[in-house]
């Protein structure tokens, strides 16, 4: 597995899960194109399983097994490193072994034992700012994954905080702070504007803010952007409000790219 440094500015994207393996490549050539246009490191992001969904009838994805099988043809066929969700701490070991990033969903980034098994694999470890956190409580959340020997492999990703019922906001003050940590700070632009159970059974989102909270983070300092994206969020089986279109990823992109050219 190819060493992963996350030392310059660097693009997480793909679908919220792995809804097939079609899907996931035919995503994943896209991102690879893009990255090389721009010379632009690019992870692949899909989950095999999404435990936290708003109700037991949405879809969670393919499980483990045929999930990492999907997400192994990805980096076989374009080179693209991996990263998925990780919810249970017994399944770490299995997901190391083909993902190059675990992610700990923002719901679970307080759970220890879920924490330290994710630093053991000696994978990086992506911590997604719980929406209920102050940033500067994330300091606790590095203190366990450095504890437990994650040192030098930690991302933490901003994605909004809960502002009344079914709405979230970002502060964008909290990138200087999770930076303060010495850890690469990752801008959630199509989580931020979810709106949780915003459509009873599931949640909802409104993606025509993703270009700006995308833009206003990359001025604020972020190291890496993290986008959600589909050929068709429409008909996409999780998080659909809050994608953006694969068609429309690359304008993104060169906007983030000219911002962050033009504050150094």
């Amino acid at each position: 597995m190819a060493q992963l440094a996350f030392d310059r500015f660097f693009l997480i994207a793909g679908p919220c899960a792995v809804e097939s393996r079609a899907l996931c490549l035919r995503v994943a050539r896209e991102l690879a194109r893009l990255g090389r246009a721009h010379r632009l490191p690019v992870v692949f992001k899909a989950s095999y399983d999404k435990a936290n969904r708003s109700s037991h009838r949405s879809f969670r994805g393919p499980g483990l097994r045929r999930g990492l099988e999907w997400l192994r043809a990805v980096k076989e066929e374009t080179g693209l490193p991996v990263l998925t969700d990780l919810h249970l701490p017994s399944e770490a070991e299995s997901a190391a072994e083909v993902a190059d990033v675990l992610q700990i969903p923002a719901f679970l980034c307080r759970q220890t034992d879920l924490l330290v098994a994710a630093a053991k694999t000696g994978r990086w470890v992506n911590v997604k700012k719980g929406q209920f956190l102050a940033p500067e409580e994330m300091g606790n959340v590095v203190a366990k994954l450095r504890h437990a020997g994650a040192r030098g492999r930690t991302l933490l990703t901003e994605r909004g905080a809960c502002f009344g019922y079914g709405n979230l906001v970002v502060d964008f003050r909290s990138i200087p702070i999770l930076r303060s940590f010495g850890c690469p700070v990752v801008f959630d632009a199509t989580h931020s504007v979810q709106r949780p159970g915003g459509l009873g059974d599931r949640s909802g989102g409104d993606a025509r803010f993703i270009p700006t909270l995308a833009r206003a983070a990359t001025a604020a300092g972020c190291d890496g952007l993290f986008v959600e994206t589909h050929p068709d969020p429409s008909r996409a089986l999780s998080d659909g409000p809050n994608m953006i279109r694969l068609r429309d990823l690359p304008r993104l992109v060169t906007e983030v790219l000219r911002v962050r050219a033009a504050v150094g």
